[in-house]
């Protein structure tokens, strides 16, 4: 019953924490874009990476108060708990696990006709050009939150009623939903079923936390050197072609 109030908390938290920007962002632009000098679409962006920054840093901290009132939450899953070391490792393995199936689904989407690129990691890739703060909470904070609800709350739950298979599918469908980026829902389906498979691993929530803030780091991180990339990758083919 404990386990359930822990839950049924940290999920509001975290609605409360998506349903936030819509209020509190506009206000912060109106003062931001009221700074001499500040364009407007720049204004915007700050705007929302500092909001996304501030909200899910509470929501984080919040639901760090949540679980710390309740000591067996993090220990739902049956069977003994990998040790800490072996653990960590998984969740470095993890992170290469969930590149190479992101390419598979990759694959299967462009053989579908879809075309590579997500206008949502696109958006967050802007705003953390535009307000760097972002980028903690798109490699730290969102993980963090997003393991919580979407493998602890959720998977955690269904696979005491059934089984891993059904328990990760699911938990998998929903975690890509609530990303609305229904073009690419392949892609982030096959993170959450991994991730759900580490966190069953293990028994341990940071395995999966661990594999999630790498994928998200590597992810922004790219993105936002992808000229530097572009360029570099065209010096080599220059090199190349001139041996």
């Amino acid at each position: 019953m404990k386990n359930n109030k822990t839950a049924f908390y940290l999920i509001t938290v975290y609605v409360i924490m998506q349903l936030s920007g819509a209020l509190f962002a506009p206000l912060l632009f109106r003062f931001i874009n009221g700074q001499e000098g500040m364009v407007e679409q720049q204004a915007k962006l700050l705007a929302s990476g500092w909001w996304i920054f501030i909200s899910m840093s509470v929501a984080a901290l919040v639901s760090f108060a949540i679980i710390r009132k309740d000591k067996s939450f993090l220990n739902n899953l049956k069977g003994k708990k990998s040790s800490i070391p072996v653990s960590i490792g998984w969740g470095i393995l993890g992170f290469f696990m969930v590149l190479i199936g992101q390419a598979i689904a990759a694959m299967i989407e462009n053989a579908l006709g879809i075309k590579p690129g997500s206008d949502n990691t696109a958006t967050f890739v802007k705003i953390a050009a535009a307000a760097p703060v972002a980028i903690l909470s798109i490699a730290i904070f969102a993980p963090i939150l997003e393991e919580l609800i979407f493998r602890r709350v959720i998977f955690g739950s269904l696979v005491q009623k059934s089984n891993f298979f059904i328990a990760g599918s699911v938990s998998a469908i929903v975690f890509a939903v609530i990303h609305f980026d229904f073009t690419h829902i392949l892609l982030y389906a096959v993170s959450g079923f991994i991730f759900a498979f580490l966190y069953y691993k293990t028994k341990r929530i940071w395995t999966s936390i661990i594999s999630h803030m790498l994928l998200n780091g590597f992810v922004v991180l790219v993105q936002l050197n992808r000229d530097n990339i572009e360029r570099y990758q065209k010096y080599l083919e220059t090199l190349s072609n001139s041996q």
